[in-house]
């Protein structure tokens, strides 16, 4: 089942999630699964409370949010396990895979043995369980490593990317920010994403923005769709009041890359200018 997002953080919605609990609280569920979208830490304070209650391991989507804190700490180390994403377009980049995070060394154990083809102790190739090939090779590791070390800059880096868009966009109407909705929420702001509400911008929508960038060779994205609208879950149940959907129709990522350069916002301000005449 897939729970609604909600219009403070854009993450789960812990309202929808309690509601969605109450009504399969005669089935089974095996966990809950929060994401942390484009940096934003969820609810989480309230989700897990929610999870405690139903007994449900929280298991945390943070693949967006290596830097991200929710009061002062780090999002990935609340649940019971949590997945970082290296991939080429994550904050730090391996160029691919992952890694695993939790509190539990039984966890960690269990999935390195199963990424590790679930190989018996034997001094043959033995194997009582089926597994996988999912071990990063040192090479790669020892890159991620090195990245690490300056974390804190990139983080610094895309946090002040989308202070230049709040800046450039404050005198336009129409334009929303995904935001901090206190001090208790630490962004990486992995991504700078906008809602543009053509109601109020003078009739110029997500996708009007979106191709006008595209023609002069700057790349912006649509926010995710949502699970319940891919085609490959078409009927799972969904609870909520249809807040992710909004978000889906008017939300739009913006170039958010730490190695921007004062040229490359020029051109990009250069373009966003053109489209709402400013």
């Amino acid at each position: 089942m897939f729970i609604d997002s909600e219009e403070d953080t854009w993450n789960m919605c812990p309202a929808a999630l309690k509601s969605a609990l109450e009504e399969y609280k005669n089935k089974p569920v095996k966990a809950i699964i929060p994401v942390h979208l484009y940096g934003m830490p969820a609810k989480i304070n309230e989700i897990q409370q929610i999870a405690n209650e139903y007994n449900i391991p929280v298991v945390e989507d943070a693949a967006e949010a290596l830097g991200s804190k929710f009061k002062n700490q780090s999002c990935g180390t609340f649940g019971e396990m949590a997945a970082l994403s290296f991939n080429g377009n994550k904050i730090i980049t391996t160029s691919g895979g992952g890694a695993l995070v939790s509190k539990h060394k039984t966890y960690i154990d269990q999935a390195r043995f199963l990424a590790t083809q679930a190989r018996d102790e034997a001094p043959h190739y033995q194997h009582s369980q089926i597994g996988y090939n999912y071990r990063m090779s040192n090479i790669v590791a020892g890159i991620g490593r090195g990245q690490m070390e300056v974390i804190d800059l990139r983080v610094e880096q895309r946090r002040a990317n989308n202070q230049r868009y709040r800046q450039f966009f404050s005198g336009i109407e129409g334009i929303a920010f995904q935001k901090e909705p206190n001090s208790d929420y630490f962004s990486n702001y992995w991504l700078t994403a906008i809602l543009i509400d053509p109601t109020l911008t003078g009739g110029v929508s997500r996708e009007d923005v979106r191709l006008k960038l595209e023609k002069e060779n700057i790349e912006s994205r649509p926010l995710w769709k949502p699970m319940h609208k891919q085609p490959v879950y078409k009927g799972a149940n969904f609870f909520g009041s249809g807040v992710c959907e909004k978000l889906f129709e008017q939300g739009l990522c913006l170039p958010s890359g730490s190695n921007l350069s004062n040229e490359d916002f020029d051109r990009i301000f250069s373009a966003l200018g053109k489209i709402f005449n400013v």
